[in-house]
């Protein structure tokens, strides 16, 4: 009966064959001019990142010294990212893990995992399930920190959707999580990371 039970939830939530087509949009009405000015793409994503509360970083030595002073000294490490960011955080003396455990969830306070792009006319970081490691590890602790490559920033929304292709997985992360269903009163970190880290390698 349980068997039977969950081949019919894996047959209803398998994953469809053919993906449904993006609808027609003008490229054009989706740049916003002001949020886009400047040449450099990192520089852009910066400026528009910091002002939905979001912290660009550009080495380690600095995320080190913001997760000391925010005493988050326990967290997961993509293992890939270990050697490279996670084997100097540890030396530092905080504690890392390559291993997300579920049934731990609590005990993470940061995560660091990698990001698939960056969009710099909105600071928005993507993760998708093709480069991050674990979804859990970006969504869960107070502080994700998405290392990202310069030459994975799009300048804007559109450019992103088209080379993003067919992943069937997509989040778009615009600062830190945030709601204000509770009398208009905007409050962070309440359904995802109170602190939203993008650190350029």
């Amino acid at each position: 009966m349980r068997e039977t039970i969950f081949a019919k939830i894996e047959t209803a939530t398998a994953a469809l064959k053919t993906k449904t087509p993006l609808p027609e949009y003008d490229i054009s009405i989706t740049h916003s001019a002001p949020r886009l000015e400047g040449p450099d793409l990192w520089e852009i994503f910066c400026r528009n990142f910091q002002a939905v509360n979001g912290k660009p970083m550009t080495s380690i030595e600095e995320l080190i010294a913001f997760l000391k002073s925010a005493k988050q000294l326990h967290g997961y490490c993509d293992p890939a990212l270990f050697d490279a960011i996670g084997s100097k955080i540890a030396a530092a003396g905080l504690a890392v893990e390559t291993e997300y455990d579920r049934s731990r969830y609590d005990d993470y306070q940061f995560g660091i995992t990698r990001a698939t792009g960056a969009i710099a006319e909105s600071g928005t970081l993507i993760i998708d399930d093709t480069r991050t490691s674990s979804r859990l590890a970006a969504l869960s602790p107070w502080v994700h920190i998405a290392v990202l490559e310069k030459q994975e920033i799009h300048r804007a929304l559109s450019d992103a959707i088209a080379a993003l292709g067919d992943s069937p997985n997509i989040i778009w992360c615009t600062g830190p999580s945030k709601t204000a269903d509770v009398e208009g009163i905007l409050i962070e970190g309440v359904h995802g990371p109170g602190e939203q880290i993008a650190l350029l390698v």
